[in-house]
């Protein structure tokens, strides 16, 4: 029998509502990963878990999905939707203030920031700002605070537990230009940078319904902001999916997986597998026109031909309902006001079952038993 020739193509795997809901893993995960790997439990196609989750490390996920897939995955093969701040070195010497939940501080130390403050740490300088919660707010006039840094920047790594308090914290440094502790003078604009991580609106999780997201959380801000100032909130860079970023870096972990394992032939073709066709769907379209364009522009030299698939998933966000057109079943745009909403974009190339269905129809798309 002839040796299987190295793999031309790999996979961009979306987590929750693909792979998993919730915490539970979904049984076609588990069958799918039982034909990437081998009798070993090494995949024998490279594999990039691209989830817009980001209050955890990577290593903590790259943990729940060895778990969940009874499968060995690495860090190295996990993006969140914080993952291509590493990219950013300009800010990385910058004094942030960084939201969300979970370990943000050391999520944004490990990606290279060197002067981070926490919502929570803005709070304590400053406990006349935070006024929503009657049983927070302060019984007796704190002194003023002393040596509280300027603020430079602004992360949103994801949707925050309390609201009010992040909205209203992060207005305040917005006004201020970083200096929340001042009077207001005239409100600057363009207003200090802000980095944000995932725009998905909606997510899924064990409920019946999509919960959410940290989308919601943006539109918010950005709402608030406008209604004050009379001025649009602007992004110094939205990353997570669907911006083409994100594809770009998981394109290049993908192409590091291969030449690791030592697969000489170049990666031709990637299959995106998602639940949600606003995120995953509309963001894997994004990069294949992106793609599609260096390519004609003789600037694109990795990935030659039809550079990717979307393949959507109906055990997630989406739900096939037969009686519903396919044309008609998007009419509302669930995406980030900076991202045009274009019909096609969240048109996937296939729509299959579940993952185990997109990864056998990848398998023979390739030609691959």
């Amino acid at each position: 029998m002839s040796p299987r020739p190295p793999p031309a193509f790999g996979f961009l795997f979306d987590v929750d509502g693909v792979l998993v809901r919730g915490s539970q893993p979904l049984p076609a995960a588990r069958r799918a990963f039982q034909r990437l790997a081998d009798g070993d439990g090494r995949l024998r196609v490279p594999v990039v878990f691209l989830t817009n989750a980001g209050n955890c490390l990577p290593s903590a996920k790259a943990r729940e999905l060895s778990q969940a897939l009874e499968l060995q995955v690495s860090p190295e093969q996990v993006i969140l939707s914080h993952s291509p701040l590493q990219l950013f070195s300009q800010f990385h010497q910058r004094c942030m203030l960084v939201d969300g939940q979970g370990p943000v501080e050391e999520n944004a130390r490990n990606l290279g920031f060197k002067h981070v403050v926490t919502i929570e740490a803005l709070r304590k300088a400053y406990p006349l700002l935070d006024m929503v919660d009657l049983s927070r707010r302060p019984k007796e006039l704190p002194p003023p605070a002393t040596g509280f840094p300027t603020i430079e920047g602004v992360i949103l790594f994801g949707e925050p537990v309390r609201w009010e308090t992040s909205l209203q914290l992060i207005t305040d440094v917005l006004l201020s230009n970083g200096n929340p502790g001042e009077e207001l003078q005239d409100v600057p604009y363009p207003h200090l940078p802000i980095l944000a991580c995932n725009m998905d609106l909606l997510w899924m999780a064990e409920a019946k319904m999509p919960r959410l997201g940290h989308g919601t959380f943006l539109l918010c801000l950005e709402s608030i902001y406008k209604k004050v100032t009379g001025r649009e909130l602007k992004y110094e860079a939205l990353i997570g999916k669907p911006s083409p970023v994100t594809y770009r870096y998981a394109q290049y972990l993908i192409q590091q997986q291969a030449e690791k394992q030592g697969w000489k032939a170049p990666i031709r073709h990637l299959y995106a597998v998602g639940d949600n066709p606003m995120s995953d769907i509309y963001g894997a379209n994004l990069y294949n026109n992106y793609l599609k364009a260096a390519q004609q522009n003789q600037v694109q030299a990795g990935l030659k031909r039809s550079p990717q698939a979307s393949i959507l998933v109906c055990t997630g966000v989406y739900r096939h309902n037969s009686d519903v057109p396919k044309k008609t079943a998007q009419t509302v745009f669930h995406g980030h006001r900076d991202f045009c909403f274009d019909p096609s974009l969240v048109e996937a190339s296939y729509v299959v079952q579940d993952v185990d269905h997109a990864v056998q129809l990848a398998f023979k798309k390739e030609n691959w038993s």
